[in-house]
């Protein structure tokens, strides 16, 4: 059952992501926090999420806006270390935040509820359309990738803002996509590179291997799909 479930995610999200740049990990993480601890569902995320991104470099690279990706890579994969030392600084908190419900006493770690707020709070905003239209100017995009990147390394929520920011810059949309997978994968690299200095309790074991490769090749076929979509409709 969690093999179907994460890959119809990983299939869905990426088919439909393709064109925005972003939501792959924001659909997709929630997922495997069904089955794994919060840490280890972003760390798994991150791998199918880097995978996937490498893989539509292939189906886009030549697109990519180099001069783009280096102003905002740099600051990145900057942000992206911090948000993943930052990550881990909570993981390893034994201090637990506790209240009770209807006389029902439950406890929760610093790391979850965070984590949580930040899904619940990037959910809410879509419903917004100040949200969906928010921008920064082009001389911010520098304070972009650092803050973009950050929120991908502690949370995996680095596309909505890496959009915003992006989306001043008067690209095409095939270059908009490429270099915001191009920037996404400086990201990804620059998170798992911390996640997996630590998470030595993340054992690739049978199951977990399945798990991985399930999603990774779903997303695969979603993004292969919506590339042939976006050939169609912008031929």
């Amino acid at each position: 059952m969690d093999l179907l479930i994460i890959g119809i995610t990983a299939f869905s999200a990426s088919i439909l992501t393709f064109f925005s740049g972003f939501g792959l990990g924001t659909l997709l993480m929630p997922v495997f926090a069904l089955f794994f601890e919060i840490e280890i569902a972003i760390a798994l995320t991150g791998i199918v999420h880097l995978m996937n991104n490498l893989f539509k470099t292939v189906l886009v690279g030549k697109n990519i806006n180099w001069g783009v990706v280096l102003k905002f890579g740099l600051t990145g994969f900057i942000g992206s270390l911090i948000g993943a030392f930052t990550l881990l600084s909570f993981s390893k908190s034994n201090y637990e935040i506790s209240y009770t419900i209807a006389s029902q006493f439950f406890t929760v770690s610093p790391i979850n509820l965070f984590i949580s707020i930040l899904i619940f709070s990037f959910a809410f905003l879509e419903l917004f359309p100040f949200y969906k239209k928010m921008s920064f100017k082009k001389n911010k995009i520098y304070f972009g990738g650092l803050l973009s990147g950050f929120f991908g390394g502690f949370s995996g929520h680095q596309g909505a803002l890496r959009s915003a920011f992006l989306i001043k810059l008067n690209l095409s949309k095939i270059s908009f996509i490429a270099s915001g997978i191009m920037i996404a994968t400086i990201v990804d690299i620059s998170r798992l590179s911390i996640y997996f200095t630590q998470y030595k309790e993340l054992k690739i074991n049978e199951n977990l291997l399945l798990l991985l490769l399930t999603a990774t090749l779903c997303a695969f076929i979603g993004a292969y799909f919506g590339r042939k979509d976006f050939k169609q409709n912008n031929c």
